[in-house]
């Protein structure tokens, strides 16, 4: 195989960085992509920095194995977590990691007020407590746990009455606060945005999804390194540690027209 035309392996604790998959697809439609999504262990949100390195460090040598050239780490979680030990255990693979988008949030303001709603994990990181400590000294960032909203997605929850009832939840407190940018920092958040919308549109919220950033982000570095793909169809390639048929529920959801030339496979690592 041309070397260019390898892979781009993505990964995330479950279906959510599907919704980076999409955006990367969209912007580059010469690029085979693995993507692995590891739902028989999420969600990632409450599990220790050690054994988040360790799902994610099997992750990498599976999508190593299958020739991936670049990887994408489509969690804030396992990003947080494990991005650094991943680039200096993998120094020779270009790795792009995810975190809260505050800066752009903060400069897009005009309120002075934002929020991130992301996980435990994703707070925890050293990343997000560096922006928050730099950003927060001129904006007022409201910080939410999205107890429960992985968990709905990854069963095809998306536009129930609990989603509504949980996204009303957290959104009551942004608005008596007066935010104006809402910080989308998870990858599974994004499937969730009509209903988010919802409430957020009338309150002129604006909902921040990384997913087109991180597209550029991956075009950027493969112009870097010279290792775009040749003009050709792409091949998908999708594997679950969970349920084949819950992953293709939610692939039928994205905001994209599939190609027919993809597989998806169940893969247990642990």
């Amino acid at each position: 195989m041309n070397g260019n035309n390898k892979p781009i392996g993505i990964f995330d604790s479950g279906v959510g960085g599907l919704s980076v998959w999409k955006e990367i697809a969209k912007q580059l439609p010469n690029e085979d992509i693995i993507y692995f999504a590891d739902s028989r262990n999420c969600p990632y949100g409450h599990k220790s920095q050690d054994e988040i390195i360790t799902l994610s460090t099997r992750i990498v040598e599976f999508l190593l194995n299958h020739d991936a050239k670049l990887i994408v780490v489509a969690c804030n979680t396992a990003t947080a977590a494990a991005i650094k030990t991943l680039r200096e255990n993998f120094p020779d693979i270009p790795f792009v990691g995810l975190e809260p988008a505050i800066k752009p949030a903060a400069l897009l303001s005009k309120t002075g007020k934002i929020a991130v709603l992301a996980t435990e994990g994703t707070f925890n990181g050293a990343h997000f407590k560096k922006n928050y400590e730099f950003y927060g000294q001129s904006t007022d960032i409201h910080i939410q746990i999205g107890h429960g909203l992985v968990e709905l997605v990854e069963k095809n929850e998306i536009n129930s009455d609990k989603a509504r009832i949980l996204t009303r939840a957290y959104l009551q407190p942004m608005i008596k606060k007066g935010v104006d940018q809402l910080v989308l920092g998870c990858t599974h958040y994004p499937f969730l945005c009509d209903v988010f919308k919802e409430v957020a549109d009338s309150h002129k919220i604006n909902i921040i999804n990384p997913a087109p950033a991180i597209a550029n982000r991956v075009e950027e570095l493969l112009s870097l390194n010279k290792m775009h793909a040749s003009q050709r169809e792409a091949k998908y390639t999708f594997y679950t540690s969970g349920s084949t048929i819950q992953l293709k529920n939610i692939l039928r959801l994205v905001d994209f027209q599939i190609r027919k030339n993809y597989d998806i496979s169940k893969m247990e690592l642990l």
